[in-house]
């Protein structure tokens, strides 16, 4: 039994003590110093890259957007920043504000100037009037000083001018190649549409199956149109297989229209 108790003794005091590792502290302190230099070092070259903004470049094909417009919206922005500190994405937000401004990409031009790279709206119609939309159906201006007017001329609710911009650049193709220019394209609160060319002929599309109707008129009616427009009012394509004609002075007829009137 006391041999047992020495044993364990023995082997206890054999078993190693826990103790904390040893630390080269000579290099964790130059560690810290070279961090801390460093810190200091990219402070002052950010404090010496920061520096007042002198100089504001506007580049783009300019016609409607006047360059001093431009620079004076940049500048209003640029107080108490310098070139590194300056936020592009409010100053692009800003700039992007102006009337007939599309895009604008704003760079940092060292040592002492910001670059503004502009792209003006396009308008292709004009909507409700006054207002003019882009090509993605996107109303920039709702209430333009200067329209256009050889723009045609869109209408419908608010919140459908990118439906009918769509409708109106997915025809306009087929109908010049027809001879036939487009002169207004209406949607009205019921979802009907119809258009106007420029010789005074409106044709009614109605509200279902408008894709149909709008190739059979390209195909069945539109060499009428060409030919005898002095003597057509309106031309209407809400039959199954046909259209009718409404001729000024006289009476409507019906072109081969079997299946009857189309519902709108």
């Amino acid at each position: 039994m006391l041999k047992r108790r020495r044993n364990s003794r023995r082997s206890a005091a054999r078993t190693p003590r826990w103790r904390w590792p040893k630390l080269d502290w000579s290099r964790i302190l130059l560690s810290a110093v070279g961090l801390a230099v460093l810190a200091l070092m990219a402070a002052g070259l950010g404090l010496l890259l920061d520096q007042p903004i002198q100089q504001v470049i506007v580049t783009g094909s300019l016609q409607r957007v006047s360059a001093l417009d431009v620079e004076q919206v940049v500048r209003a922005r640029l107080a108490g920043v310098g070139l590194v500190t300056v936020n592009l994405a409010d100053i692009s937000a800003a700039v992007r504000s102006l009337p007939w401004v599309d895009t604008a990409a704003v760079q940092r031009r060292w040592p002492r100037a910001l670059k503004v790279e502009l792209v003006e709206q396009t308008a292709v119609a004009r909507w409700n009037g006054t207002g003019l939309v882009n090509a993605r159906g996107q109303l920039f201006m709702s209430e333009a000083r200067f329209v256009p007017p050889e723009l045609p001329q869109l209408s419908g609710p608010s919140g459908t001018e990118a439906e009918v911009t769509a409708r109106y650049l997915a025809v306009q193709g087929e109908l010049t190649e027809s001879g036939l220019r487009l002169v207004t394209l209406t949607l009205d609160a019921r979802g009907a549409l119809e258009f106007t060319l420029d010789d005074g002929v409106v044709v009614r599309l109605g509200r279902t199956q408008v894709d149909a109707r709008f190739e059979r008129f390209v195909r069945a009616a539109a060499r009428l149109v060409s030919q005898r427009a002095a003597d057509i009012g309106y031309v209407d394509m809400r039959y199954g297989n046909g259209f009718a004609v409404g001729w000024k002075g006289q009476a409507t007829h019906v072109a081969s229209a079997p299946g009857g009137r189309a519902d709108g």
